[in-house]
C-alpha cells in the first residue's frame, strides 16, 4: 500500500512540470508600447487557446482590433502576421514572453519598431453609479478661449478656433489634449456635428467615447458614444447632424456610466481595454481628456470634469 502511494506521489510530482511547460504563456491580453523613437505607438492584443487552436486580436495603434493571420507558436517565440495591402508583404509581428512581460518587434516593409509590453492591470470591483463625492468642476471650455488645452500632434497646428463662444475644428486638423489630467470623474460636454461627420471624447486619453452623426441607424460598437469597437451602447439616443447634443459619462476604475441627450447608453459598462489612438497603456494613472480634431467638423460649446475625490465601491 505504502509502495503504490509512492507510485502515484512520483507520477504526480514528474507529471506537474510537464504540464507547467505546456502552459501557453502569451495567452490573456496584452498593452503593448513601441520603444523610443516610437514610444508614442500603442497596441493591444488578446490571444486565445481553443481546442488546441491559436488565434488573436491585434489593436494597430488606430482603429478597432483585428483577427490576425498565421499564428503560431515555436518554441518561446509567438509570430503572426497583420492584414495588409495586397501585393505587399503582410506586416509580421514577434514576440517573447516572460511572466507578466512581454517583449518583441513589429516589422512593416522597411521599418521595424521595438515592442515592449505588460499585463493589463488587474481591476477591483467598482461602481459608477455609486453614490460618489465630487469636487469642484474644471471647465475644459469657458467659452472665451482655449489655454485649457494642447495638441496630440505637436509638429501640426491646432487647427482649433472660437467661433461665437463656440470651439470648432478645421476639417482634419489636430486631436486636442487636456493640460490638465484625471482620474476618476464626471465629464460633460454639449456639441454638435455636420452631416457625416466623425469625432471622439477620450476618457484618460486611453478609451474612446465615439461622437458620430448616426441618426437613425441601429445600435453598434462603432456608433455615437460606443466605447469604440469594445462595446455598443444600448440604444441610440443620437439626434440629427446639426443639432446640439449632450452627453454625460461618469468613470470610475474601469467602469463607466454614459448618458446621450438625456438617455442612458450604458451602465456601469465595463471597459475591456484601451481603444484605438490611445495615448498610453498606463490605465491605473490619472490622463487627459482627448477631443478628436483630426476628421470632419464638429462643434463644442461645454466640456466640463468634475473630479471624483472620494469614489465608493458600492451604490
Amino acid at each position: 500500500m505504502r509502495f503504490e502511494r509512492l507510485l502515484v506521489f512520483l507520477l504526480v510530482v514528474m507529471c506537474a512540470p510537464i504540464g507547467l511547460a505546456q502552459k501557453n504563456p502569451f495567452v490573456g491580453k496584452w498593452n503593448i508600447t513601441g520603444r523610443p523613437p516610437h514610444d508614442s505607438y500603442v497596441y493591444w492584443l488578446e490571444v486565445k487557446e481553443e481546442g488546441g487552436r491559436l488565434s488573436a486580436m491585434f489593436l494597430n495603434r488606430g482603429g478597432s482590433p483585428v483577427p490576425v493571420e498565421g499564428i503560431k507558436l515555436t518554441g518561446e517565440e509567438l509570430t503572426f502576421n497583420l492584414p495588409g495591402r495586397s501585393g505587399r508583404p503582410l506586416p509580421e509581428v514577434q514576440l517573447k514572453a516572460a511572466g507578466e512581460k512581454i517583449t518583441g518587434s513589429l516589422k512593416s516593409g522597411d521599418q521595424t519598431i521595438i515592442l515592449a509590453g505588460a499585463r493589463p492591470p488587474k481591476w477591483r470591483d467598482y461602481n459608477a453609479n455609486a453614490r460618489h463625492t465630487f469636487g469642484k468642476p474644471v471647465d475644459l471650455f469657458d467659452g472665451k478661449s482655449l489655454d485649457a488645452w494642447t495638441v496630440q500632434n505637436r509638429e501640426k497646428p491646432m487647427d482649433w478656433r472660437i467661433e461665437d463662444g463656440v470651439m470648432t475644428n478645421a476639417t482634419h486638423g489636430n486631436n486636442l489634449v487636456s493640460k490638465e489630467k484625471f482620474q476618476d470623474f464626471k465629464i460633460q460636454a454639449e456639441y454638435k456635428l455636420e452631416k457625416g461627420s466623425n469625432s471622439g471624447i477620450y476618457i484618460r486619453g486611453r478609451y474612446e467615447l465615439q461622437v458620430l452623426d448616426d441618426y437613425g441607424k441601429e445600435p453598434e460598437s462603432h456608433g455615437h458614444m460606443a466605447i469604440y469597437a469594445r462595446k455598443a451602447p444600448d440604444l441610440n439616443a443620437s439626434k440629427p447632424a446639426g443639432e446640439w447634443q449632450s452627453m454625460e459619462a461618469t468613470v470610475v476604475g474601469n467602469r463607466v456610466t454614459v448618458l446621450l441627450n438625456g438617455k442612458k447608453v450604458h451602465d456601469n459598462a465595463v471597459i475591456q481595454g484601451i481603444t484605438g489612438g490611445a495615448l498610453d497603456v498606463n490605465e491605473t494613472e490619472p490622463g487627459p481628456v482627448m477631443i478628436q480634431g483630426d476628421h470632419e467638423r464638429v462643434w463644442f460649446r461645454k466640456v466640463t470634469v468634475t473630479p471624483i475625490v472620494n469614489s465608493r465601491r458600492s451604490s
